[in-house]
Parts: structure tokens; sequence; C-alpha cells
């Protein structure tokens, strides 16, 4: 675990928890500066094309959203600044409402076939996109510019990863798409093959 996320995470009651139940608990961390993402976790973010975002509400309410798009819509703006553009939606705006309360984030992006997750702790806040429109074109693909409602800033203050364990690796038809093409190029030779007598 990061320095950081186990200085943030590891309560008083997690680590007696941890004593209750294994007898023995963490350390308290000590590193107090911001965790900064390195190329491994630059490349892995851009390469997700979706996470799981929890806010808090008023009433101290989790609340959890899946977020979407192609490869690399959640983009690195540096070391410590995340960023992604917001579409027209179901007009709920729990997310945007929360974090107007408590700027606290937590994302959850996984990797399904290679059993993989990295989570991140941050502080977020939202822009308007029509007060912004340099920073529309800049977040979104020129075909949804239109359709970009706010905009999301994290500053990353601890991420970790963690292990494998327990992760079904699932895949997108996409995946599965290259997985059987060989198969399918193959079956198409031999069905060619007995066309011809061979």
């Amino acid at each position: 675990m990061a320095a950081n996320f186990q200085r943030l995470s590891t309560t008083n009651s997690v680590r007696q928890a941890q004593k209750h139940y294994y007898g023995d608990s963490d350390p308290a961390g000590d590193a107090t500066a911001p965790d900064a993402l390195t190329p491994e976790e630059v490349e892995f973010i851009g390469a997700r094309d979706s996470f799981y975002m929890a806010t808090i509400n008023s009433e101290g309410w989790p609340y959890i959203q899946h977020r979407g798009g192609r490869p690399g819509f959640l983009r690195v703006l540096d070391s410590h600044q995340l960023a992604f553009a917001d579409y027209r939606g179901n007009r709920q705006m729990l997310s945007t409402g929360n974090l107007a309360d408590n700027d606290r984030v937590a994302l959850f992006l996984m990797d399904y076939p290679q059993r993989t997750r990295l989570k991140i702790l941050g502080h977020a806040r939202v822009e308007d996109a029509r007060q912004n429109p340099e920073l529309v074109q800049r977040l979104a693909e020129p075909e949804a510019h239109r359709l970009v409602e706010r905009l999301f800033f994290i500053k990353v203050v601890a991420f970790d990863w963690n292990c494998p364990k327990y992760i079904t690796p699932r895949y997108t038809a996409e995946d599965i798409q290259k997985l059987v093409a060989p198969l399918k190029q193959r079956i198409a030779e031999l069905e060619g093959k007995k066309k011809n007598g061979s």
C-alpha cells in the first residue's frame, strides 16, 4: 500500500478492526505530500474506458457512479491532476451536488482481463462547460463537444494498487472479437479448402 494512501485510509477504527481479526495492525503512514502518479499509473489510466467514482453527500451517505467513454477519456493533466468531460445525462446531478458540500472523491479503475485495479483518493471540483469552452476542446472528443455540460478536475492525493485476488476476468465485445479473429480466419481457410476439394 502506498504510504499516503495508508495514512489516509488506515484510521484508528480500522487499526482496531485489524487487531481484532489478525492480532496486529498496520502502522500509521507518515507521508504527507500528495502521491505523484508515475508512468505506470499514467499508462494504466490512459488505457481505461471506464471507472467508478464515489462521493459523499451532506448527510454522510456515499454515492458511487460509473463513468465510461473511449480509452483515455479520463485525462492525466500532470502527475497530480486528472480531468474528464461530463456529458448530458439523467439530470440527477448527484455527484456534482455532493462535491459542492464535500470535495473528496474515490476512484476505482479496473482492468478485468488483467485482473488489476487502481484506487485513487483526491479532491474534485466541477466547472461549467459553458464558461470554459477551451477546456471542452481539450478534454472531449470533437463529436461530443456540444454534449458536454461539466468538467471534473481531480487533484490526486493518494493511490494504491490492489492484488488480483477474486477479480473475475471480464472482456468487452471488442476484446472478444480480437480473441476470436484468428479462429474465424482459420475456419474460413478450412472451409475454403473443403470447397476446393483439398
